[in-house]
């Protein structure tokens, strides 16, 4: 199965991508963590995008199409793949099609988390994590059993990342929706478009999300 998992910051992409592939058997391609490992393992294109990178200039669609057409190669990608933040835009979905054209790769289904914005800034500006073994936690939804002391480890130190604050995070889904609105038409055009409910509780998007691909698989 072959997938693509859309939506914004703190959708939960992640944990749904994970359960995913235990279920699946798939891999999980994050293109964030392709390029670092990629760079680490010095390859050609590892190379360029690490260069691109400590420029602070943005790695260009034709690099990540390169580093994704060797990923989708690799054995764990064997039974098939999720693309995780990828693609973004209009553009770079159309430079995925091509590139999977060319290895005679079809997608089986592209998946949009779809969630309620102003929830979405409550979900993302209260997390917080257990700076010892990185536990996470929120002011609202999932606070520590005792105040101030990690339910795992017993640390009672705890970050928050700096972008996630309500204006960090408003702004970055008026970006996500803004590059990402013109992917729901074109998908929905090849009917490969499906959705769920990405504000119930975790099992319960995860039910959702099964029960629409197994259909597919």
């Amino acid at each position: 199965m072959r997938l693509i998992l859309l939506g914004p910051p703190g959708a939960g992409k992640g944990t749904q991508a994970k359960r995913l592939m235990d279920r699946y058997g798939i891999a999980q391609i994050s293109t964030g963590d392709m390029l670092r490992a990629e760079a680490a393992a010095g390859s050609e294109v590892g190379r360029e995008a690490k260069a691109v990178m400590e420029a602070g200039k943005l790695v260009s669609d034709d690099i990540l199409i390169r580093m994704l057409g060797g990923r989708i190669g690799q054995a764990d990608c064997a039974k098939g793949f999720i693309l995780d933040g990828f693609p973004r835009t209009e553009a770079q979905a159309v430079a995925l099609d091509g590139m999977l054209e060319q290895k005679a790769i079809k997608l089986d289904a592209v998946v949009e988390l779809r969630v309620n914005n102003s929830a979405l800034v409550d979900r993302i500006a209260g997390r917080y994590t257990c700076a010892a073994c990185g536990v996470g936690y929120h002011d609202a939804f999932q606070k520590p059993k005792r105040a101030g002391v990690c339910d795992a480890c017993g640390g009672e130190t705890f970050t928050r990342r700096a972008d996630d604050n309500r204006e960090t995070v408003a702004a970055r889904l008026v970006v996500y929706h803004d590059q990402t609105a013109p992917l729901l038409p074109y998908y929905q055009a090849q009917g490969l478009l499906g959705g769920v409910n990405g504000m119930a509780e975790i099992d319960g998007v995860t039910v959702e999300l099964f029960a629409l691909l197994d259909k597919v698989a």
